[in-house]
């Protein structure tokens, strides 16, 4: 390597550059190395320092107002929060517990050699946001009326974000405000809600949650419940389904409104109430139905805030009538009958690959029978008694190949003894021709 390219090596290793206010030197081993720490006040924060090399010179920390906190390992500052760590030639680390705000702010580490070098490490406090507070309107709203509520968390730095929420679902477009604590260091966070609510919001959970970096997400919250007045919502109830003539029968008023009801009314659209029927704060009860008890009735429900209303046709059966199916009942028996059907089906596919497979077998069979008879044979020289043998389908299917074979052969037999006829016929007219031929040739001699 030539002496140029020597000494462009040695000029890019040791680039200097200032960083922070320090000479820092690339590749040198005497430069102590540091890092930047995060920690939450009320926490813990580590320091660490350390060279590459030493030649028996002390490593030492120091504060943001560059008091020594440690020279190597004996303590300089009376502050028990500060505790070393570790201490060797080549590292020195001490530790603060129960950060501050008022910690924050650059630490530095250094080594007295010729000459000293230092390096420096940024500590950044996270303030951790106490608590919120809600306040405002604690009173009962009217249904329709706005709800109007501050939430309000102080301690955090930097600034954190309040978040509102109902019933567990988050409530979005509401702003915080934020302006300096009193200590100047860390920040107060604000924020207003204002919500139009409904009868369905009685008893509802609002809750103000704080999300910030130094704590895990909606860990500090505070919650609340609010009450909502409203009319009363009516609903009739009757006691069962198929009011017969003859039959003991009730309606029941069934209601819902805060604050509770004070007063109960019955009416009938078609006429006033019969003395068969007697009211009973919310249950209208009949003693023995009949057809003029037919028609609507209606329930009124009064509070304090209003009055509502609900209504039910009474249509009386028959004594002998009977309940008609429910739904539920219908939808049993549909999906009892879609799985028998199903079941036939698959039955049907399985018996139908059976008798194919098994018809293709018995023809098979048929030929190999038929075959086996149309062969000639040899008489046996000792005849032996047949033994009967046993009733099985190869047994069956012998003997009717056997029979085929027979009436085959009984065919062909006729078919011969024709074909023999024929022929004698032939033969006889054929020696009636010649006896003419032979009486001619006389006669004419």
């Amino acid at each position: 390597m030539s002496s140029t390219h020597q000494a462009l090596l040695l000029f890019c290793s040791a680039v200097i550059l200032v960083a922070r206010g320090n000479l820092v030197m690339y590749g040198d081993p005497f430069q102590p190395v540091t890092k930047d720490e995060i920690v939450s006040s009320g926490g813990t924060v580590t320091l660490t320092c350390t060279v590459e090399d030493n030649d028996n010179s002390s490593l030492q920390w120091s504060n943001t107002a560059q008091q020594t906190l440690y020279f190597g390992e004996k303590r300089a500052l009376r502050d028990n929060r500060m505790q070393l760590v570790k201490s060797t030639p080549l590292e020195l680390s001490i530790s603060i517990s129960e950060v501050e705000l008022s910690d924050e702010g650059e630490y530095t580490c250094s080594i007295f050699t010729m000459p000293v070098r230092t390096a420096r490490a940024t500590v950044t406090v996270l303030g951790v946001p106490q608590k919120p507070r809600i306040s405002g309107n604690t009173n009962p709203i009217e249904d329709g009326g706005k709800l109007k509520l501050t939430c309000t968390t102080s301690g955090s730095k930097p600034p954190a974000k309040l978040c509102w929420w109902k019933d567990g679902e988050e409530l979005e477009g509401f702003p915080s405000t934020v302006e300096n604590d009193p200590d100047g260091r860390s920040f107060k966070v604000t924020s207003d809600l204002v919500l139009t609510v409904t009868a369905s919001d009685n008893r509802a959970t609002i809750k103000c949650s704080v999300d910030h970096e130094s704590i895990p997400p909606t860990e500090i919250f505070t919650e609340e419940k609010i009450e909502v007045l409203f009319k009363p919502s009516v609903l009739i109830k009757p006691l069962n389904d198929l009011p017969r003539e003859g039959d003991r029968f009730h309606l029941e008023c069934v209601v819902s409104g805060n604050p509770d009801l004070a007063m109960y009314s019955w009416r009938k659209d078609s006429g006033e109430l019969t003395d068969l029927s007697k009211q009973k704060t919310n249950i209208l009860v009949f003693e023995a139905l009949n057809k003029s008890d037919d028609g609507t009735y209606r329930c009124e429900a009064r509070n304090s805030i209003g009055a509502g209303e609900g209504s039910y046709t009474l249509h009386v059966q028959d004594p002998t009538a009977m309940p008609a199916s429910s739904s539920i009942d219908h939808a049993v028996i549909g999906g009892v009958v879609a799985v028998i059907v199903f079941i036939l089906l698959c039955l049907l596919i399985v018996l139908g690959r059976y008798l194919i497979r098994h018809k293709g077998t018995y023809l098979t069979h048929r030929r190999k029978a038929l075959m086996t008879l149309q062969m000639p044979t040899q008489p046996s020289s000792t005849p032996k008694e047949a033994s009967p043998e046993p009733m099985t389908r190869k047994n069956t299917l012998s003997r009717d190949g056997e029979r085929e074979g027979q009436r085959e052969k009984e065919r062909g037999s006729e078919a011969e003894r024709k074909r023999g006829r024929e022929r004698e016929r032939g033969r006889g007219r054929e020696r009636e021709r010649e006896s003419l031929h032979a009486g001619n040739s006389t006669a004419a001699e």
